[in-house]
């Protein structure tokens, strides 16, 4: 058993694990944190990605001893004082969402995306950047809309593709 430590949404936390776990598995499983969803193991689908020392990583490609000592940040820690962050209220606004299950890990390669870009984002780079993310319901156009939409929102970007 291996001892792990990490900063989870801001907070301090530790744990016992087999070296195998995976840290999408010590989320949920030791740490009760189950918007991040897990759907293929294999890192194809992107339902898993959280924010491992500010950078979005699928959380089903890494073991949680790797990750001992990172701050980890899970869709549970974008929301502040009750406020969803702008790219939630956008997906909600946009109805970037169906079924709700790829919508964490969208959620959170927007979030990451939109940093890394500085607010220059266009259609093609959003769709492009997407594509490590499957969504089965919405065929993308509302969740590049949101992506969009929270882009303007947070950085004075482009506004939502049509």
């Amino acid at each position: 058993m291996a001892k792990v430590t990490l900063t989870v949404n801001g907070r301090s936390v530790s744990g016992e694990c087999e070296d195998r776990t995976l840290l999408v598995h010590f989320i949920r499983e030791k740490l009760g944190l189950t918007g991040t969803h897990i759907g293929c193991d294999t890192t194809q689908c992107g339902s898993c990605v959280v924010h491992m020392d500010g950078k979005s990583v699928k959380s089903c490609s890494i073991l949680a001893v790797q990750a001992s000592g990172s701050a980890i940040t899970t869709i549970e820690g974008l929301a502040s004082n009750g406020e969803l962050h702008p790219v939630q209220a956008a997906f909600k606004e946009h109805h970037g969402l169906q079924c709700g299950f790829c919508t964490p890990g969208m959620v959170m390669t927007a979030v990451d995306m939109i940093n890394r870009h500085g607010g220059n984002l266009d259609e093609v780079t959003v769709r492009h950047e997407l594509e490590g993310n499957i969504c089965r319901c919405t065929g993308y156009h509302n969740i590049v809309k949101a992506v969009l939409s929270a882009n303007a929102e947070m950085h004075g970007g482009r506004q939502a593709a049509e």
